[in-house]
């Protein structure tokens, strides 16, 4: 396995496209819709990468990387923030809240693979 990823979006069908397309290159994907779901995940599965919509009910995407850097368990996981909005200021308010990277949706599938190949290899 080249690796391991965690997407959380709540729109199930990007979620679902991205992790078929990574499953596709024999990544070991697991899915969540919220940051509540992705943080429960984190009991059995560490991503080495984790894919974060900004746009999420509840908690958004800030907030959740947040609270990952802070939980041991995802110790070294890069983080790469999710946005349909690719401005300065939404560029500059990841890096502010410790994202590694920024991609803008809808996601290319080179652009995807080329960043993840990046990050975990």
């Amino acid at each position: 396995m080249p690796g391991r990823i965690l997407i959380v979006d709540d729109n199930s069908d990007a979620r679902e496209t991205l992790a078929d397309l990574l499953r596709m290159m024999d990544y070991e994907v697991r899915e969540a819709g919220d940051g509540a779901a992705a943080m429960a995940l984190l009991a059995e599965y560490q991503p080495q990468l984790a894919l974060l919509d900004i746009g999420l009910p509840g908690e958004d995407g800030y907030a959740l990387a947040g609270r990952m850097r802070a939980d041991p368990r995802a110790a070294g996981t890069k983080l790469v923030a999710l946005s349909g909005y690719g401005r300065d200021r939404e560029r500059s308010q990841a890096t502010g809240a410790q994202f590694d990277d920024h991609l803008i949706k809808p996601v290319g599938a080179d652009d995807l693979l080329n960043l993840v190949q990046k990050m975990i290899g």
